[in-house]
């Protein structure tokens, strides 16, 4: 399933997509789901299944008190008010507006390393992403030039957790996966390489565009085989595969929890393949009026453009 977080202008909503249209979760459960994606999630497995019993009942409802859950989709009908509005109708919000964390991972690609000559590290860098920083598709990546003019592009696979995560070694941890969105980790790098660590310079407002959607882990059989790309005004900079992380998804699950819990809603952003601004030569920093979209096989496109908003 491709889950959304969208608005028609009044206030968020949860659905689904399918084809081109978005199929309101709760409407169409007649109140049986949430209506956002992070009660969704905490309610685990069991909201999943009633999810995916809407979708195969395409947007219709029960027609009497049992709950959707204990009738065949067939004996489902369609309800007086809309369940199912066009994509080109609403607008996309971040997947994941309000996590309780984004914890994001540094060097965590063999092209990322080589291109820097540097040796790839031998555990895991941790560092965080505040949910500030959190917007979703179509919005705006903002900064002040007076406080960087060295903004930076990183496409990365983001893990969505779905279950409270603590000690879980890594054979388990997919389970504990709810799916995956596509994260665009931008970085002020004076501020990063200026302050000796990387957290303001990775987590002033804008800086963490996440979506299009949620893709269910079922409909990502290995997260390590997908092609990840970014491009800035339709020049393409960054290509590659997520066959070069270092540490695979389950290794970082299984190292991240044995430190602090993982909540269901938080997101992992997993690290970047080669080829950003900083690293090239000459070098390319974003600039106001640039368009940038991040993409991730299987998991769609991400595009945001770029104002610089002095003051």
């Amino acid at each position: 399933m491709k889950l959304v977080t969208f608005t028609t202008g009044k206030q968020s909503r949860l659905g689904i997509v399918r084809d081109d249209q978005v199929i309101d979760l709760a409407m169409a459960s007649d109140g049986s789901l949430p209506a956002d994606m992070l009660t969704f999630l905490q309610w685990g497995d069991a909201a999943l299944q009633l999810a995916r019993e809407v979708e195969k009942a395409d947007g219709r409802h029960p027609a009497d008190g049992r709950h959707p859950a204990d009738k065949a989709p067939s004996e489902w009908r369609h309800p007086k008010a809309a369940t199912t509005l066009p994509l080109s109708e609403v607008e996309l919000l971040a997947p994941i507006p309000n996590p309780s964390k984004v914890i994001a991972i540094g060097l965590n690609y063999m092209d990322h390393c080589r291109e820097q000559n540097i040796a790839p590290p031998e555990a895991p860098i941790i560092f965080a992403k505040f949910p500030t920083s959190v917007i979703g598709p179509g919005a705006a990546i903002r900064w002040d030039p007076a406080l960087t003019r060295q903004v930076d592009y990183e496409v990365e696979l983001a893990v969505v957790m779905g279950r409270i995560a603590r000690r879980v070694p890594a054979a388990e941890a997919l389970d504990y996966v709810a799916g995956y969105t596509v994260c665009n980790d931008v970085s002020a790098r004076d501020l990063q390489f200026g302050d000796k660590q990387w957290v303001r310079g990775k987590s002033l407002d804008t800086f963490c565009p996440l979506g299009p959607w949620l893709v269910t882990r079922d409909e990502i059989p290995d997260p390590h085989d997908l092609a990840i790309r970014s491009t800035v005004n339709d020049q393409i900079l960054q290509d590659s595969t997520t066959a070069e992380m270092i540490f695979g998804v389950p290794q970082l699950i299984e190292f991240i929890s044995r430190a602090f819990s993982l909540l269901p809603g938080d997101v992992i952003a997993t690290g970047t393949p080669d080829g950003v601004g900083v690293f090239r030569s000459p070098q390319i920093f974003l600039k106001g009026g640039d368009v940038v979209t991040v993409e991730i096989e299987g998991l769609g496109q991400l595009t945001n453009h770029c104002v610089e908003e002095p003051g």
